[in-house]
């Protein structure tokens, strides 16, 4: 019932003063439980960036915010077919809550690049770079092992970055001189994975070529 807003917009405008004018109307659905029960929708009217008025299913009615707004609030109150599209528009926030929560919160396994860059400024030789991308949740933990046992020296870390999309990633570094048969590895935790999973690097592999290898078997 948008239309509803519409015709208190016009009725607004006619008894405003001269100038420009900036107005839209939001419906929002907002949920924290996978089966919706707490599901509540809001149709809100805002006019120069200032809310009018809006619609709560948790009220049932619709609640204006200046004197003019509680007029017209009074008047969709009362009027059934008004109510009942916001009672249809509430039942189907409730159920498309279940869908989106679904889908937004099931975890997405990060794609892993491991490899070598020239270390510069350093007092070591070499530089590894553990990079994790598009994962979901943001929780991750990447981990360097050398000959299966944790190294925190010569580490750093960015922090989650979001990639804009509800997607992550995330770049841990570490600074080493080659031992010779030394194995060394990236550990990558994450939600969507059922135990940790290791990125091994070697003197003789060559990691681009891991990697496009275990991208054509996924």
């Amino acid at each position: 019932m948008a239309q509803s807003w519409f015709i208190f917009l016009t009725l607004f405008l006619a008894f405003s003063p001269g100038g420009c004018f900036y107005f839209y109307i939001m419906d929002r659905c907002q949920f924290s439980s996978d089966d919706g029960h707490d599901a509540v929708f809001l149709e809100q009217f805002y006019f120069n960036k200032m809310l009018e008025g809006q619609y709560i299913s948790t009220v049932g009615k619709a609640i204006g915010y200046t004197k003019e707004t509680q007029v017209y609030a009074n008047i969709l109150n009362n009027n059934s077919e008004f109510i009942n599209h916001q009672i249809w528009k509430t039942n189907l926030c409730k159920r498309n809550s279940q869908l989106a929560y679904k889908e937004l919160l099931t975890p997405v396994e990060p794609y892993v690049w491991l490899r070598s860059v020239k270390s510069e400024y350093s007092q070591h030789s070499h530089m590894l770079i553990c990079s994790a991308f598009d994962f979901y949740p943001k929780q991750i933990k990447l981990t360097w092992l050398r000959d299966g046992k944790e190294d925190t020296s010569d580490v750093t870390c960015t922090d989650e970055l979001p990639n804009g999309n509800w997607l992550y990633q995330l770049h841990t570094y570490l600074e080493f001189t080659p031992k010779p048969g030394e194995q060394i590895s990236c550990m990558v935790e994450h939600a969507s994975l059922r135990e940790p999973k290791l990125y091994n690097w070697g003197e003789n592999v060559c990691i681009r070529h891991m990697i496009d290898i275990e991208w054509i078997l996924l």
